[in-house]
């Protein structure tokens, strides 16, 4: 992995209108052109998901725009650190506080000095980020009002004229084709179209539009070698439920033995498991895209660990802690594999277009 470079500019002892000047008309949401260009939320403006907290976090009204902040600490240090590895990334952070707090970003940390910021930096993130408060902030901590990264150094491995660097199952009956906008369409099915290259540990992301209600699609990642649709998969339906009624049987895996623990059943409002997740292993748990309408998806796979966006709002966080194993099907694989497209029956059709990958170290 080439050194991390950091450009940090810090707009320090900012008044609230004039913070607010900049602002979004929905905070911690994400422009189309945004979602395009790859930019991801690690705080979704309503709870901690996709962090492992380390003393006190909350999410409360925020300071200085509308909507919520994420507060860590006050009288006791804290600790957040992402879940999820992201490799070479831009990082925008939002923040204020009444004394100094740090990131840390692989072996490079950005200081937080009191008062009222802007972060915009480049690093290389090899574990998750990591944000620390130290102690003595009586009743305030730092607030995170805003924390985005996008992704750097991804390589397109879709040319938008062919399917050059792909190739079809045998023997199916989806027709995969470019139509004259460059976009990558799947119809009818079942059938499976795959990348001739291998990918272990990498960030992918593309743009999907179902052209229909409730189609089933998805996204098949470290596949077996000339096998159909044999690997992890991250689920496209968008449909969803008002409530949480569709249930669902996790398995839960001790991570030191890999020895199934236990089985729970969940109720979810995701159909089918729902768009962003991974399928047959952890719902969704919401729903951000919609039939008929682009929507963009990210997916991390680092090591045992896998996560997904879909519109840039995080959706999945799941550590496959099963016994290891050749096939995602049976246990938890770490080796390299194909990506697939998958059609999934004759009512199927979806479109795709820039699909993007990074690897990860």
């Amino acid at each position: 992995m080439r050194r991390a470079i950091f450009s940090v500019c810090f707009l320090l002892a900012i008044t609230a209108p004039c913070l607010a000047q900049g602002d979004k008309a929905k905070p911690n949401t994400l422009t189309p052109k945004e979602i395009a260009d790859g930019w991801i939320l690690l705080f979704d403006g309503a709870t901690t998901f996709g962090w492992k907290i380390n003393g006190e976090a909350r999410v409360v009204p925020a300071e200085f725009q509308t909507g919520k902040e994420l507060r860590l600490g006050g009288k006791e240090a804290a600790s957040a650190q992402c879940s999820t590895a992201f490799g070479v990334v831009d990082i925008y952070l939002r923040y204020h506080t009444r004394n100094v707090a740090k990131m840390r970003v692989g072996d490079k940390t950005i200081e937080l000095k009191a008062g009222t910021g802007i972060v915009s930096a480049e690093g290389a993130d090899k574990n998750g980020l990591i944000i620390e408060v130290p102690s003595g902030q009586p009743g305030e901590g730092l607030g995170i009002d805003e924390i985005k990264i996008r992704p750097r150094n991804t390589t397109s491995i879709f040319n938008a004229k062919d399917l050059a660097g792909w190739k079809e199952f045998p023997g199916k009956k989806s027709k995969f084709a470019v139509n004259d906008k460059g976009e990558l369409n799947v119809k009818d099915g079942p059938g499976d179209l795959q990348t001739v290259g291998k990918y272990q540990n990498f960030i992918l992301q593309f743009e999907c539009v179902s052209n229909g209600k409730h189609l089933n699609s998805g996204i098949f990642f470290r596949c077996r070698d000339n096998e159909y649709q044999n690997g992890y998969e991250a689920q496209i339906r968008n449909q969803f439920t008002a409530e949480a009624s569709q249930k669902y049987l996790i398995e839960e895996y001790d991570p030191k033995t890999n020895k199934l623990s236990s089985k729970k059943e969940i109720l979810s409002t995701a159909f089918d498991f729902g768009t962003g997740a991974i399928y047959r292993r952890v719902p969704a748990r919401k729903g951000m895209s919609k039939d008929g309408e682009w929507f963009g998806m990210t997916i991390v796979a680092h090591g045992n660990h896998f996560a997904t966006w879909v519109n840039g709002v995080q959706v999945t966080d799941w550590t496959d802690n099963r016994p290891k194993s050749d096939n995602a099907r049976t246990g938890c694989k770490l080796e390299a594999g194909h990506i697939s497209i998958q059609g999934h029956d004759p009512t199927t059709d979806l479109s795709f277009r820039n699909f993007r990958i990074a690897e990860l170290k």
